[in-house]
């Protein structure tokens, strides 16, 4: 303990550096605009990740509502022959039996909304102007003014506003 005594009776005030005092409290102020500093950075990088995050979650969502509608799109494109030959199906029915021919048609109806609430329309045909975007011409006959459809070889569909098959069209002008 003497020896503690001996340095804190050999410090008096006049012992103080006041170079020293000053370094110290610029230490101590640069040490808290670290600290400052290193808090805001850490802020900024965790609002960079948090960022990051919500887009990579708006990411999956996307694609995973886009993987939904080309499965969509691709069952009902393998559904279409079926809906031509149900198509066909009624057409040479006019003979049948009654029962046989409702029964038909009421499973063509109920296939046909089926196919209606995944998005799936018919593209208009006879009468219309011919619009290359969702008529394919097969066939033209000589006619007066603007080409239009005059018979349907193959309906057409679109699904939820894309064109899914144009329609195979006959037409004149």
């Amino acid at each position: 303990m003497a020896d503690f005594e001996d340095v804190e009776e050999g410090l008096g005030v006049d012992d103080v550096d006041p170079e020293a005092l000053a370094d110290s409290e610029v230490s101590g102020s640069t040490a808290d605009e670290d600290l400052v500093r290193e808090r805001d950075e850490m802020r900024a990088l965790a609002q960079r990740i948090q960022a990051d995050f919500e887009n990579y979650k708006k990411r999956v969502q996307r694609d995973q509502a886009e993987t939904a509608e080309r499965g969509t799109a691709l069952l009902v494109e393998q559904l279409l022959p079926v809906l031509d030959n149900f198509d066909l199906a009624l057409l040479s029915l006019e003979d049948a039996d009654e029962l046989v021919r409702k029964g038909v048609e009421l499973v063509y109806a109920d296939f046909v909304a089926v196919l209606e609430r995944a998005g799936l329309e018919r593209i208009p045909t006879d009468g219309t102007p011919f619009d290359p975007e969702v008529h394919e011409a097969v066939l033209h006959e000589p006619g007066s003014g603007e080409p239009t459809v005059v018979e349907t070889m193959r309906s057409g569909y679109r699904l939820k506003g894309r064109v899914l098959r144009p329609a195979m069209v006959k037409v004149s002008g």
